[in-house]
């Protein structure tokens, strides 16, 4: 029977996120005969965590649909094993890479990829706690499919599709729009986004100055852009799909482009994250999304739905602390955008040639690329946070507050953004070695 795993990454409270996921995941297995491995990897605290216990053990039993919840000591156990099994130079400091002390958006999907690795899973699917989905009423369902009723699941066209080819999607895609000359490879990634309200924390900027957000968020946008290209990607920065609500599937066959897709809405085949994994980097936003270039620039194949997630934001992102530690990792991202735009760059130039004769990711060029990242020249980087600073200060009230705190971290802001993407390439040195050691390690219960 085919395994797949619906893996959810949360460091707050979110139980009623959790049942949602396991429905869906229920529905997974009901609906396409899979069974899914539903994967909550747990950084909460003590209490928050003791909760989520209880909603897991609580979650009725369901034909095809295995639970695993970790805490972080589980999780350090496994990948310790691993690493240790691996053979790498320097295994602590793998670990660490993987299972870092601060945030890391990337390195909780890394460990959800060898936990998925280890149970013989043939793809990754993803969720957000911050995350809920759309629902249709029986009277918009097409089929008439009793699965088709109640929420809109994105497993649907993910296990739908997923690691088929082209050709076997006749009928089961809304259309295509894929080359002809990459339809002899099989479907790599399947991807919605969301919608809803934007990101809280950039949407206040946009209300108190238009201009200042136009300057804040034109820095995600790499050097070079043509100036009509830039304003567009700025207008549909941090806007997911916008507000429209789902009323019936549309699904498309497509090399997909980054911006159309959201990492609480993917889902990869393991020819993908068995090769490559996610950037470590700590409290940087948007250092998730490396793979979903990685897919489009290596020219395979996607399948692009509408089945967007509801976007919404808990107390905790409005709060001062919250505040502040967004704007440090929203001013990572734009530290680390000049970074990773030169690997974007490298990749959509390598096309097809980021493969290898039998169609899989060459690793080696990848890190090759990340690597000669790191020698960029940091000037851009230091008027970027120019930029910010000036524009926080403009905005004033605790914006000045957080360009006070930018500022005293100046110096280690800059020295991060590098040393993560050279973290970044170490790691994918090493990581066909933990992906093929996760099949040996023993011992090791959920």
């Amino acid at each position: 029977m085919r395994r797949v795993c619906l893996t959810l990454p949360t460091n707050r409270a979110c139980s009623e996120t959790i049942s949602a996921v396991a429905e869906e995941a229920a529905y997974g297995a009901r609906r396409f005969g899979v069974e899914v491995h539903l994967l909550v990897l747990d950084s909460s605290e003590a209490p928050v965590l003791a909760g989520h216990r209880a909603t897991v053990a609580g979650l009725p039993p369901v034909p095809g649909v295995v639970v695993h919840h970790l805490d972080e000591t589980e999780q350090r156990t496994f990948l310790r094993e691993v690493t240790a099994a691996s053979g790498v130079p320097e295994p602590e400091r793998v670990l660490d890479l993987l299972l870092p002390s601060r945030l890391s958006y990337g390195a909780c999907t890394d460990r959800a990829f060898l936990i998925a690795e280890s149970l013989g899973c043939a793809s990754v699917h993803r969720r957000d706690s911050d995350s809920r989905y759309q629902s249709r009423s029986p009277s918009r369902s097409p089929s008439g499919h009793p699965d088709e009723d109640g929420p809109v699941f994105p497993i649907h066209h993910e296990l739908t599709s997923l690691g088929r080819l082209p050709a076997d999607l006749a009928g089961r895609v809304s259309r295509s729009r894929l080359d002809p000359a990459h339809a002899d490879r099989p479907v790599a990634m399947v991807g919605g986004s969301f919608i809803g309200e934007m990101s809280v924390d950039v949407e206040e900027i946009h209300r108190l100055d238009p201009a200042v957000y136009e300057d804040v968020i034109g820095l995600s946008v790499p050097a070079g852009y043509p100036e009509i290209w830039r304003r567009n990607l700025i207008a549909e920065s941090f806007r997911g799909a916008g507000t429209t609500p789902f009323t019936r599937d549309l699904s498309t066959l497509t090399s997909i482009g980054p911006t159309r897709v959201d990492m609480c809405n993917i889902a990869f085949t393991s020819e993908v994250y068995s090769r490559v994994p996610l950037p470590p980097a700590t409290d940087t936003i948007g250092s998730d999304y490396f793979l979903i270039h990685l897919v489009h620039d290596a020219r395979l194949p996607g399948v692009l739905h509408n089945r967007h997630i509801v976007n919404f934001h808990t107390n905790e992102r409005r709060s001062d602390s919250g505040f502040l530690a967004y704007h440090r990792r929203l001013a990572k991202f734009f530290l680390s955008t000049p970074y990773f735009g030169a690997v974007y760059d490298r990749m959509a130039a390598a096309g097809a040639e980021l493969l290898d004769s039998d169609g899989r990711v060459r690793a080696d060029a990848v890190a090759g690329f990340v690597r000669d990242s790191t020698r960029l020249d940091p000037a851009e980087n230091i008027e970027r946070l120019d930029v910010v600073d000036r524009s926080y200060r403009k905005l004033g009230g605790r914006y000045a507050g957080a360009a006070d705190v930018l500022a005293a971290e100046r110096g280690q802001l800059l020295d991060e953004a590098r040393s993560d993407m050279a973290e970044f390439a170490l790691l994918i040195d090493a990581w066909g070695h933990l992906t093929r050691s996760t099949k040996s390690v023993k011992g090791i219960t959920w």
